[in-house]
């Protein structure tokens, strides 16, 4: 309804200012003060219950920042018990299986290594699957196989239960800061529930078809990175082999067209060695594109390049670097060619 200038009930004529029309400022100014106390302290008026299993560098920031929201969170226990504590410390509650979990939780959010992980965390006895109430969202930000989450979404689904796919794109240090972007795979009213509690850890909230596709938009999305990364372990490698340092290159491409997050953060390394850089292991980028492998596959679609990334993963994986950072496939893929690009200290 249009405001038209009147108190209601009342008439509002020029010279006569009654005292049930004089504005009450004192209210005013406490409904201000409490909203911007609210708003200052994050919080979130939901009805909704958070669970929440994968407490790793992604998320731990993740769920710190869903406790910040006001949200109530359910973790999984687990024997790294740093991130645990630190979150029960802040009003979460721990529990034991992935059913306790779900018992406890409207929407529950996984994120873990891989497809394998996620099934085990969904099914048998103690899972989120025997668990979960009827209406329950289960939203996957792992970046998993588009083939198993299809299977896990039909399995869902016979038991009344909702899965999402909502992979991540983005550092540890965004998830602490709730600066990550989500590629979210299911229908437009699930999503319409869910945005608001993904916007807890997410700056950007992306709804990319049905449940799978969500996937799919990840393992193209780590296909480019990746595909950058075994770029510039190789131009490195040409560089320092022909005289050229790191340092010079990098004076080159920082700022130029070819510069990026992603270019920055692998740059972290190189020239600067700095370990926190780029946390994301050599053996999970060697997950990711070998399920990028098996989607151009079953898509029938040639995939030369692709299949040459993951050969520059793989071999620096079967070579004992598994546990590794991906930039420091720069350093390998150099030590291969009898070189290092390790600063000299002596310089």
């Amino acid at each position: 309804m249009p405001w038209s200038g009147a108190a209601p009930g009342g008439s509002h004529r020029a010279g006569s200012l009654s005292a049930t029309h004089i504005p009450d400022y004192r209210a005013s100014r406490t409904r201000r003060r409490s909203a911007d106390q609210k708003s200052r302290e994050g919080t979130t008026m939901t009805s909704e219950r958070i669970g929440f299993i994968g407490l790793g560098f992604m998320g731990r920031g993740m769920a710190a920042n869903l406790l910040a929201k006001g949200f109530p969170l359910t973790i999984l226990g687990h024997r790294n018990r740093a991130p645990i504590e630190a979150l029960v410390a802040k009003g979460a509650t721990e529990v034991k299986t992935p059913a306790e979990v779900a018992r406890a939780s409207t929407i529950v959010f996984l994120c873990v290594t891989g497809s394998p992980e996620v099934e085990a965390n969904m099914r048998g006895p103690n899972g989120l699957l025997a668990g979960a109430a009827p209406g329950t969202v289960i939203i996957d930000c792992t970046t998993a196989d588009p083939t198993s989450t299809l299977q896990l979404a039909s399995e869902a689904a016979a038991a009344g239960v909702t899965f999402v796919d909502a992979p991540l794109g983005g550092t540890p240090a965004q998830a602490e800061a709730g600066q990550l972007s989500a590629m979210v795979g299911t229908d437009e009213a699930t999503y319409a529930r869910i945005e608001p509690v993904i916007r807890a850890w997410a700056a950007k909230s992306v709804r990319i078809g049905a449940v799978g596709d969500g996937h799919k938009m990840k393992l193209l999305n780590n296909f480019v990175s990746l595909g950058y990364a075994s770029i510039y372990a190789e131009a490195l490698t040409l560089a320092q082999k022909t005289g050229i340092s790191p340092q010079v290159f990098d004076s080159v491409l920082r700022g130029s067209r070819m510069d990026c997050g992603f270019y920055q953060t692998f740059f972290d390394w190189v020239i600067n060695r700095n370990p926190e850089a780029h946390k994301f292991t050599l053996a999970n980028a060697l997950k990711d594109v070998r399920y990028l492998d098996g989607l151009a596959n079953a898509a029938g679609v040639a995939n030369p390049v692709g299949s040459a990334v993951k050969n520059a993963f793989a071999t620096a994986v079967a070579s004992g670097h598994g546990g590794d950072f991906v930039p420091t496939l720069s350093d390998f893929v150099a030590g291969l060619n009898g070189v290092s690009l390790a600063p000299d200290p002596d310089a």
